[in-house]
């Protein structure tokens, strides 16, 4: 069972393509990030990512830049807004008509550790596609990515230099 919060209905979700990776990417990555997002948006392909900092915050703000469809899928209750430095990013896709907040827990929940990875399969279970976007050796994203491929989805990763640690996932 996924809690909504946010107008846009969940058939958008079908034309969905995950965006994932680090929480600290360079400024390359977070080019890319934003980039990706508003490309994909403006293609009529809804981002979906985990409202994280990082990769998945520029993501989500070059989808609604570019006018689009964004979906969070949080590890935490659907109205418990984490990180909490993300209000304004949570706030806007809370209100905008464009925007969805999804999660598997009840409202109240925490974050907790053990909830990232569940998150993660969700991320990639709903949308037709992954991308991952600067990730290290040992990450999240490359959770994500590992689902994405049981789950018989497409997954595709940006290269970055090959002597930064971000770029040893992808």
């Amino acid at each position: 069972v996924l809690y909504v919060k946010g107008e846009m209905s969940m058939d958008n979700l079908a034309y969905g393509v995950g965006v994932v990776g680090t929480r600290t990417p360079s400024t390359y990555g977070q080019k890319q990030a934003k980039e990706f997002g508003r490309e994909l948006a403006q293609a009529g392909v809804t981002v979906i990512s985990g409202m994280a900092i990082g990769v998945d915050s520029f993501a989500h703000y070059g989808a609604i830049e570019a006018g689009g469809k964004t979906a969070a899928v949080l590890a935490c209750g659907p109205d418990v807004c984490y990180p909490s430095s993300n209000k304004h990013l949570y706030a806007k896709m809370s209100e905008d008509p464009k925007g969805l907040i999804l999660s598997e827990y009840f409202p109240g929940i925490t974050p907790e550790k053990w909830r990232f990875p569940a998150r993660n399969r969700i991320i990639s279970g709903i949308g037709q596609a992954l991308l991952v976007i600067e990730a290290g050796k040992q990450s999240g994203s490359l959770i994500t990515a590992r689902s994405a491929f049981e789950q018989d989805r497409q997954v595709f990763a940006l290269p970055g230099r090959i002597d930064q640690p971000m770029s040893q996932g992808t």
